[in-house]
């Protein structure tokens, strides 16, 4: 439903001046008062969809919902600024906790993180209601490097880079996660970056909104794709006959990994590569091509149909 929905509002929702990008990427950027260097992004999180109210701690859902807005400052490689946070509560609370002492525990998981990337808590709201809880949280942050980094800039021939490893995050990385705000700017600053995008739902899906973005189509080596131990470790769980196998789609399609995506031309990619100058690992896992869709190599050098398979925001 949501990508349905997505499609339909960028036909319908008119373009206006002060918001150059529109829809079209992880964040807007917002002209104010003549200077347009101010993005912006919104996140929506809700109980059984997002996290499991009850077995999810509320201080990890707390850090969960400041960190998914992070992320996509992170793939504009824009700073952080500020955060505005509104909560609708449960009015009963949950388990042992009433709606007051569930907002304090939000509160003191999200805070933490504020501090660590010097965010401002800057507003919000707070309601309660007969219903799941739900944390809706606005980032404001100001554009880093040569300016904007898009999803629409990408060039066939462009290497595709991915931070970190993907896959089983639903073992706790989808609340822990790392946003990678500080690798995104140390990258855009020193190297030449065409796009980007934060994996928030899955490496092949989110590669292929990337190419279609830049107005072609992206090959995936998936001998390349670097697989997460929780990936393994759910395969395991779930008894697969090819452990192998089932992490690799779990590396590709699970989502919320909340790694970078990065399409560079070969020479920046190289060096990249070379340098390792960002404390996380970095692959190159594929590269931009004129064909339109998502592509797979195959050990004979044949390319493939790849489905573009990923997180639809569907109940946990």
């Amino acid at each position: 439903m949501e990508l349905e929905f997505i499609h339909w509002l960028r036909e319908h929702v008119p373009d206006r001046p002060c918001a150059e990008l529109g829809l079209s990427d992880d964040a807007a950027v917002v002209s104010l008062t003549g200077r347009s260097e101010v993005v912006v992004t919104t996140d929506l999180l809700t109980d059984a969809v997002d996290f499991q109210l009850g077995t999810h701690e509320p201080q990890r859902i707390g850090r969960q919902a400041l960190a998914a807005n992070l992320s996509d400052l992170a793939a504009m490689a824009a700073k952080p600024l500020a955060a505005f946070i509104s909560i609708a509560l449960p009015k009963n609370g949950c388990a042992s906790l009433n709606a007051l002492e569930l907002a304090k525990r939000l509160y003191e998981g999200l805070l933490p993180l504020a501090a660590e990337y010097e965010v401002a808590i800057a507003g919000g709201d707070t309601n309660t209601y007969d219903g799941p809880l739900v944390l809706s949280v606005t980032a404001m942050g100001l554009l880093t490097g040569p300016g904007p980094l898009t999803r629409s800039a990408g060039k066939p021939g462009d290497w595709l880079l991915v931070t970190g490893t993907l896959g089983g995050s639903i073992l706790g990385h989808m609340l822990d996660f790392t946003p990678r705000v500080r690798e995104a700017i140390s990258l855009h600053g020193k190297y030449d970056l065409h796009a980007g995008i934060d994996i928030s739902d899955g490496l092949a899906l989110d590669a292929s909104r990337l190419a279609q973005a830049s107005d072609g189509g992206a090959l995936l080596y998936l001998d390349r794709v670097p697989v997460s131990s929780d990936a393994v470790r759910l395969a395991e769980q779930e008894n697969a006959s090819d452990i192998s196998s089932a992490a690799l789609q779990h590396a590709l399609s699970d989502g919320q990994d909340f790694e970078l995506l990065l399409a560079a031309p070969p020479a920046a990619a190289r060096a990249i590569l070379h340098d390792r100058p960002i404390e996380c690992s970095i692959t190159h896992v594929g590269e931009l091509v004129t064909e339109p869709g998502l592509w797979q190599l195959g050990n004979d050098g044949q390319r493939r149909p790849l489905e573009p398979t990923g997180w639809r925001h569907r109940a946990l």
